[in-house]
């Protein structure tokens, strides 16, 4: 099949060939080219099915119309869901995501911000890990445009959007509190990143204002243990605590490790033990009884994340850093 070119396009659309590449450029308006003739040569490359040859594009340009999209964990339903999302939304406006996982590991997403750079990309959407604030900062001093997602750094002026955590958590604890659950346990990670933080905050302020707070019903998970170590943790804490009678998971991978460590002890939900978790997960609505969740507004954050990005990378200069705070959702199960 024969590759399309401009030179097709201009004898199809009858105009010059300089005039579909200012088209084709976004520099009709620039040009002084009119509407009618815009609309004309748009037209006709949507007809021919006509793709633009990127190295080219990007070697006449400066840009690659790609975006790199560097998340924690692909392999996870909340962050491959909200990978579709953004590719879904980039494409709409004519661009390509390269994305790829850190493992939550800072050398690698240090790695990772490198190899897009010398792709050349346009833009970044991160979900950065704990000590990627030193290269996000050089990102800034490129000029790149730059947004980050489900986390930040609270000293730095990123644009960002992420859910409203501490408002998560404290509603989920208080709405176990007002079901009658009284020793609420907490499992976290040792992370430290802010969403985290905000998340246990959420629920010791919570736990503190109903008279509840018990520090050692807050179990900390390592994040890079593998799930069989997660799981005996969880049994261990819970069998050091007999009293618990319901718990918040701070992550899914977390409550999926909890609902085994529960199998394993022999445990009845929600009659022993009541659970929400943070981010839903096919598992949670397939499991008996379906677990109950604080589920992540994911379409909304990946929209105006590319939303953000697109302000960035259409004008560069004037663009305002955006802090926007979006708020869940309490999907109310069986599990409570």
């Amino acid at each position: 099949m024969k590759k399309i070119t401009i030179k097709d396009i201009a004898m199809e659309a009858k105009v010059s060939i300089s005039t579909v590449s200012f088209v084709l450029n976004d520099k009709g308006e620039k040009m002084n080219i009119s509407k009618a003739v815009i609309k004309k040569v748009q037209d006709v490359a949507e007809k021919l099915h006509y793709r633009p040859n990127m190295i080219a594009s990007s070697l006449r340009t400066g840009k690659t119309r790609s975006i790199g999209l560097i998340v924690e964990d692909i392999s996870n339903q909340f962050f491959s869901d909200l990978a579709r999302v953004i590719e879904d939304e980039a494409k709409k406006l004519g661009y390509r995501v390269f994305y790829c996982s850190t493992g939550d590991d800072d050398d690698r997403s240090d790695e990772l911000i490198q190899s897009l750079l010398q792709a050349n990309v346009d833009g970044f959407i991160i979900t950065p890990t704990e000590k990627l604030e030193k290269s996000i900062d050089h990102l800034m001093k490129l000029k790149k445009p730059v947004v980050l997602i489900d986390r930040y750094f609270p000293g730095q002026n990123v644009s960002h959007v992420v859910m409203d955590n501490y408002e998560g958590a404290y509603s989920a604890t208080q709405f176990l509190i007002k079901n009658g659950r009284r020793t609420i346990a907490l499992v976290n990670n040792t992370s430290g990143m802010i969403q985290m933080q905000l998340r246990e905050k959420g629920y010791v302020d919570a736990m503190k204002e109903a008279g509840l707070y018990n520090e050692s019903h807050i179990l900390h998970l390592d994040y890079h243990s593998n799930e069989d170590t997660k799981i005996e943790a969880i049994v261990h804490f819970f069998e050091k605590n007999p009293g618990i009678d319901a718990v918040l998971f701070s992550a899914n991978y977390m409550g999926l490790a909890g609902l085994q460590a529960f199998r394993k002890m022999g445990l009845k939900i929600p009659e022993d033990l009541s659970i929400i978790s943070f981010d839903d997960h096919y598992s949670f609505r397939l499991h008996t009884p379906p677990i109950s969740v604080i589920e992540q507004p994911i379409d909304a954050i990946a929209v105006k994340a590319v939303e953000m990005l697109m302000d960035q990378m259409m004008d560069d200069r004037d663009f305002v850093i955006e802090k926007v705070l979006q708020k869940g959702r309490l999907v109310i199960r069986e599990s409570v």
